[in-house]
């Protein structure tokens, strides 16, 4: 996880004991709170990050952006196996 940063939150009660109760539910342990906040930031810091990429293209072509896409991933799947090969 690398290093820590102390988070001060404040959420309604109904939110924190609907947490505490699914974490409970599936074996709840140290740290489950810490790691489910983080999580739930990652997946919404993606969210965002795509709707800010999907709105800067909405200009360009589908196709173009499908060409883009394959072109980028030949050249990862080349590599990748030339990496392969050679360790």
């Amino acid at each position: 996880m690398g290093e820590l940063a102390r988070w001060n939150l404040k959420v309604s009660r109904e939110t924190d004991l609907a947490l505490r109760t699914l974490l409970a539910t599936r074996g709840g342990r140290k740290g489950d709170l810490s790691r489910f906040v983080e999580e739930a930031v990652n997946r919404a810091v993606l969210r965002e990050i795509v709707r800010d990429i999907q709105a800067r293209n909405t200009d360009i072509d589908p196709g173009e952006i499908e060409k883009l896409i394959d072109d980028e991933l030949g050249a990862m799947r080349g590599s990748f196996w030339t990496d392969w090969r050679t360790n």
